[in-house]
């Protein structure tokens, strides 16, 4: 697979990695079967992102995403880090093959799991938002595993649906 410079600069050279003490916010998110899980841990101040860390158990695009995300979200609101989609990701990134498209989709539902934790914690569930693959949240079936790769067993289409979707 081809990757960009960015990913194989994020990848080598991941920022933020590890896990914020005492964190205000804790999000989760992965595929046991597809073998990508992300854990990001955040500390907010003044309804700013002061501190960003993230864990993840993945291959390299999964990795490369969880440390771009953290570089993308760093000092933002959590109104506007919410808001970073997995397309944005993808393309701070200098792109990702298509095959790994998914890892994108991860990253930004751990971080909005991390914010929703906080706003869940400060009695604000009002504000919680949706995560990009609902999913994620949720035990799947190894019939429901995420990429198209042979890679962990993974079964995702090659056009990034699930394989309940696409009836593979």
């Amino acid at each position: 697979m081809n990757y960009s410079d960015t990913v194989m600069d994020h990848f080598m050279n991941p920022r933020n990695v590890g896990e914020v003490e005492n964190p205000d916010g804790i999000g989760q998110v992965g595929n046991v079967n597809c073998g990508d899980i992300m854990r990001m841990t955040i500390r907010v101040q003044d309804n700013r992102i002061s501190e960003v860390k993230f864990k993840t158990f993945g291959c390299g695009a999964a990795i490369a995403v969880s440390s771009m995300v953290t570089e993308m979200i760093a000092g933002k609101t959590l109104e506007e880090a919410v808001q970073v989609n997995r397309d944005d990701v993808a393309e701070a990134l200098g792109g990702l093959p298509a095959k790994k498209l998914h890892c994108s989709n991860l990253g930004t539902d751990a971080l909005k799991a991390a914010v929703n934790d906080y706003w869940r914690r400060t009695g604000h569930p009002e504000k919680v938002v949706p995560l990009e693959d609902e999913h994620l949240e949720q035990d799947t079936e190894e019939t429901n595993a995420c990429c198209s790769s042979n890679e962990r067993g993974c079964r995702q289409s090659p056009d990034g649906h699930s394989a309940e979707t696409t009836g593979k």
